[in-house]
């Protein structure tokens, strides 16, 4: 195995000191890839290293007060938000997709407005979505600082995200798959379900995915809509902080700092752990 590795390289080697400049280009995209992972180990490594010796049951009591500075009310804040959010956006963002995908005339300039105005939308500083859910939510619709608020606020903050993501996916799809089911009798919205989408899924989970870190990791835009309550509210019309905001207020104040690195390594973890629920997910769908 190693004899044929080194025959391998030995032969790249060659070819490359054929054409200089693909030998620059391939040095360049391995120090490329040497640097982003090495970033990567090194944020890992800070947030393990500073945050674990801190991890203490006091962190996870139920009530926050000055002295446990417990992280529990934001874990579970975080839940809600991340739930509520994506019941509101993933099936406007699917649907959206599966029309401009399946049901919308090739070449329609609205269409292409659509997916203008939606990378246009994916581009927005958080704190302009904050402002936005301010003044349209707190004020004008006079819900106060919600965790309904906030999340309507991130729905609509993910929502370009998924919506582009699921038609990259769906478009992914051979167009052999639609006209294999339709020589069998198929119609199209069964087509759509049952091949279609089933065969899109993985691509899905991974805009989702991406959506879901955002929400996690959004700080300024929920400070704006949802509050910094450190409690769990009673009700989506209550105010509440997510992991992030709690955070953001620990190492603001600068009193809690080590339990501030705690919170990064539950926040890390929790973001780990729907990554690799919603890959199994993905797994068992794609092998059904």
């Amino acid at each position: 195995m190693e004899a044929t590795n080194k025959q391998t390289l030995k032969q790249k080697l060659k070819s490359y000191s054929k054409s200089p400049l693909s030998l620059v280009l391939f040095l360049l995209v391995s120090l490329s890839t040497l640097i982003t992972v090495s970033v990567i180990i090194f944020l890992l490594a800070y947030i393990l290293i500073k945050g674990i010796p801190h991890i203490t049951p006091e962190l996870f009591a139920w009530e926050y007060n000055s002295e446990n500075v417990s992280l529990m009310p934001a874990l579970v804040n975080t839940i809600l938000m991340t739930l509520v959010s994506l019941v509101i956006a993933a099936p406007l963002g699917i649907f959206s997709a599966i029309y401009l995908v399946e049901y919308a005339k090739r070449g329609n300039k609205v269409v292409e407005v659509i997916r203008i105005t939606a990378e246009t939308l994916s581009g927005i500083p958080s704190i302009v979505y904050g402002l936005f859910g301010y003044l349209l939510f707190v004020i004008a619709c006079g819900w106060s600082y919600s965790i309904l608020g906030g999340a309507v606020t991130l729905a609509i903050m993910i929502l370009p995200l998924i919506m582009r993501t699921t038609e990259e996916a769906l478009k992914s799809v051979p167009d052999s798959f639609r006209e294999g089911s339709f020589g069998l009798g198929a119609g199209k919205l069964r087509t759509i379900f049952r091949i279609v989408l089933p065969s899109a899924v993985p691509g899905i989970l991974s805009g989702v995915i991406l959506a879901v870190g955002r929400i996690v990791g959004e700080t300024a835009a929920l400070m704006y809509t949802a509050g910094t309550v450190a409690g769990v509210p009673e009700n989506l019309m209550g105010s509440g902080r997510t992991l992030s905001v709690h955070m953001y207020v620990l190492s603001s104040e600068a009193l809690y700092m080590n339990q501030s690195y705690a919170t990064a390594v539950v926040l890390l973890v929790v973001v780990l752990a729907i990554n690799g629920i919603s890959g199994l997910i993905a797994k068992k769908v794609s092998k059904a």
